[in-house]
């Protein structure tokens, strides 16, 4: 049988000052040959793995808490915490670790953990113990300045604390409180606050346990009372007996756990509501008390989920009809607090938690309690849904699949909490925001498992859009009847808002699911109608709800938008908007300007065709005539199919051969001599060489004219174009210095037609106006007349476009080059 004695739980101390357990195993020590020195080991109980490997450093500091842990630090940031199953188990390792550093193993801390000076460390050496003076209310003052004065040097702090346990003094203390309380002496309690408050810095679970112990707790507290810096005492202890009360809602048998939720609740009311808020330099003292209160509520959790007769009557209550209001309320906010207190738990330790929870019946309690008219049971019973959600959604999603198949829709868990989201109360709509995000959560497929035999995402999704979806687009679809929502308050614009959002993750996370309900019950001209709002907020929304569709560029939904001629609700509010230059103006600019980057030839042509004339007089962006400009594009290549019969000429000829020997060809046209070019000698091998220039090149060049004379036409009237509006773009014609450097340095003696260095081209400084008809096609290949800086956008796909037909034009022109000398 495995000893449980040296059972441990392995405890890593976070950023956030909270413990990560490492895992649970059995400890050793044995000397390690690695580490030159005895180890403790800590291997896991599941598959041996080493949990842990720590050499027991004569100068680290080792604290023993609460009879079952061993804390210290094993750097600057470093803590480690083991966590022993038995008390026999931890003192065996005590030994072990005392032995090495040669330390008594009756202490609770084997060193400081920080170095002394050598003059205190003399002094302190000298003199073996801290006396205190005798506990008399005369000598107070004197006991307050002692303790203030040890706190900065952690050797006297060591001395002090000791002191302080085995002398009982903190018993003693307490008993002058009384004395001081009753004669009223203010004086004597403002020293004993002072006391008090250095013994919590000390940070020592020994005197913790003094302290916190039941026939103390209620004094210390009463000590804490007496803040020399507030001109009147604080109720603390009024406010612990006759406020604060303790509500058995299900009978606890043991009493050791009752005693351990008393304390735990008051501990936390020290360190949240007496003690004051710790200095920087004081935080870290306070780190044993942290470690104490997060021990207990394990504990505690540990203990309420082993006791099966107690969980069992919790959730038998709470489902019982007959069970009144009030209890159902106390026995709902019990719930609650057990699921906080599980945040504490470690992630295998929490997972086991739900399970219990899951066993036992939680969802279909929820259920029922959801189902009620009381607002802050329905509210505790949200915060619980949200534990579980937060933590295993695809529990609470396998939970409602299965409950569909016995119920209506009506009253489906996730139909309930869509109908709370819907139905809250609140101005602010601060519990629909929850929900909502827990709704996103239960539909967001990045947390779905798929396994070898079905995929949670196909089975959710279809059961979500089946049983569920109607109830969330309830709301949009009854406000959306006319041309404008029907109510428009805030509230109602603020839901539409969250559910709108809900829609547009759908969008972008789900596939056919959303796109065959969006087209089916037509949501999309619904939403739009929302852009007539008085809520820019909701407008925008909805615009953005579009624009999600339209960035899928899913020819489905085109379809459906062109159909339903969907762009004639956004054209209106942009035309509504005027002039104005704000949020709206310039979401539906991006919009359009998003369809001509991307050449969305179907919704280009639909805009165009169908709202041109609304649009044409905008020129403070240069987006609505880039779109006309593609659309023109568009029907000269169906108006002329043979541009696009060329083109699939040259694109096949180019690519028909591997890459690799095309740029070997350019980089030896490029790297040619002038002499090599005047002897007209072909750079290319014969056998690449197409079978008939001649027909292949006239075609080239009546579309080198053609283009040319276009790119003139689009320049005379983008120069005319007389640009007004809070952007006056600069644009100037320039040509590309040449594809390659040694083109632009030909010598003029090379009398190639079109060449850069000639007299007529464009490059020539001779003649920069004039372009000879023999240089036309080389002019439109090594030029590059684009304008610059006519749209607020600088992705301008045009340029890009002139640029592939340059790279598939150009080896060919340059052969045409070749054979003409």
């Amino acid at each position: 049988m495995t000893d449980t004695r040296r059972r441990v739980k392995v405890y890593t101390l976070n950023e956030d000052r909270q413990w990560d357990d490492r895992g649970t195993g059995h400890v050793s020590s044995c000397y390690v040959e690695r580490l030159k020195g005895m180890s403790l080991l800590v291997r896991a109980e599941s598959d041996g793995s080493l949990l842990l490997e720590s050499k027991i450093n004569p100068n680290t500091a080792y604290q023993k808490q609460q009879d079952t842990l061993i804390v210290w630090s094993e750097a600057e940031n470093y803590d480690l915490a083991l966590s022993f199953q038995e008390k026999a188990g931890c003192d065996e390792i005590w030994e072990k670790i005392c032995q090495v550093q040669g330390k008594d193993p009756s202490v609770d801390i084997t060193q400081d953990l920080v170095d002394e000076s050598e003059e205190e460390r003399f002094d302190d050496m000298s003199s073996p113990g801290l006396e205190l003076p005798s506990c008399e209310l005369s000598r107070l003052e004197e006991i307050a300045e002692l303790v203030a004065s040890s706190l900065p040097s952690p050797l006297r702090r060591e001395k002090l604390a000791l002191a302080l346990e085995n002398e009982g003094y903190i018993k003693k203390l307490l008993e002058i409180f009384h004395v001081c309380e009753d004669l009223e002496n203010i004086e004597g309690l403002h020293h004993l606050y002072e006391i008090i408050k250095g013994i919590f810095l000390l940070n020592r679970t020994a005197l913790f346990e003094v302290m916190f112990s039941e026939e103390c707790i209620m004094d210390v507290i009463g000590c804490l009372e007496y803040d020399p810096s507030l001109s009147q005492s604080r109720k603390h202890r009024e406010f612990l007996t006759k406020t604060a009360k303790f509500k058995e809602v299900i009978p606890i048998s043991d009493p050791e756990l009752k005693q351990k939720i008393h304390q735990t609740y008051r501990v936390q009311y020290i360190q949240d509501m007496v003690l004051p808020t710790p200095s920087v330099f004081e935080e870290n003292m306070l780190s044993t008390l942290h470690s104490f209160i997060f021990f207990n509520k394990v504990e505690i959790v540990g203990m309420l989920q082993e006791d099966e007769k107690f969980l069992t009557d919790l959730f038998a209550q709470l489902t019982d009809e007959a069970t009144d209001e009030e209890k159902r309320q106390e026995l709902v906010n019990f719930l609650k607090e057990f699921c906080a207190f599980s945040q504490t738990l470690q992630p295998q330790n929490r997972d086991a938690f739900f399970k219990t929870l899951s066993n036992m019946g939680i969802l279909p309690a929820l259920e029922v309690i959801l189902g009620m008219d009381d607002a802050q049971v329905r509210s505790a019973a949200t915060d619980i849904f949200s534990y579980l959600v937060e933590y295993n959604p695809s529990m609470v999603r396998e939970f409602v699949m299965q409950e569909a198949q016995q119920n209506d829709d009506d009253i489906l868990l996730i139909n309930l909490i869509i109908e709370h989201m819907i139905c809250d109360t609140d101005p602010e709509l601060g519990g629909a925001v929850l929900l909502m995000g827990l709704l996103r959560t239960l539909v967001d497929p990045e947390n779905m498992l798929a396994t070898a035999n079905k995929t949670e995402k196909t089975e959710f999704l279809g059961f979500f859009y089946k049983h569920c979806m109607h109830v969330l687009t309830a709301p949009l679809l009854a406000n959306t009847t006319e041309d404008k929502p029907s109510k428009d308050d805030f509230q109602t614009a603020q839901l539409l808002a969250l559910i709108l959002e809900l829609l547009t993750f759908c969008v972008e996370h789900h596939t056919y699911h959303i796109k065959n309900y969006i087209i089916n019950k037509d949501i999309l001209r619904r939403v739009l109608v929302l852009m007539a709002s008085k809520h820019a907020f909701l407008a925008l929304c909805a615009l953005r709800f579009k624009r999600k569709i339209i960035g899928l560029k899913d020819e489905f939904y085109n379809r459906y938008i062109m159909k339903s001629f969907l762009f004639e609700p956004v054209v209106k509010a942009f035309l509504n908007n005027g002039s104005r230059y704000n949020l709206m103006n310039s979401a539906i600019i991006e919009m359009f300007e998003f369809i001509r980057v991307e050449d969305i030839k179907s919704l280009t042509a639909h805009v165009i065709e169908n709202y041109w004339k609304a649009l044409e007089d905008v020129d403070y962006v240069q987006t609505f005539k880039g779109l006309k400009l593609r659309f023109e594009q568009q029907r000269e290549r169906q108006d002329n199919p043979k541009l696009d019969s060329m083109r699939s000429i040259l694109r096949n000829h180019r690519y028909r051969r591997d890459a690799r020997t095309l740029e070997d060809e350019e980089e030896m046209w490029f790297n040619t001599d002038e002499d090599d070019m005047e002897d007209g000698e072909a750079v290319v091998p014969p056998s690449d060489k197409p079978k008939n220039d001649e027909d292949i090149m006239d075609p080239i060049s009546k579309f080198m004219e053609r283009k040319k004379l276009k790119e003139s036409e689009e320049k005379e009237v983008l120069l005319k174009t007389n640009l007004s509006g809070r952007q006056s773009p600069s644009f100037k014609l320039s040509f590309s210095s040449g594809t390659k450097s040694n083109l632009t340095s030909q010598s003029s003696a090379s009398n190639l037609p079109g060449s850069p260095g000639s007299p007529g081209s464009p490059g020539s400084p001779g003649s920069p106006g004039s372009v000879s008809k023999s240089t036309s096609q080389m002019a439109a290949i090594t030029t590059k007349g684009g304008l610059v800086g006519l749209v607020d956008y600088p992705d301008d796909d045009e340029e890009d476009d002139e640029d592939e037909d340059k790279e598939e034009t150009l080896p060919l022109s340059k052969k045409a080059k070749l054979e003409s000398s």
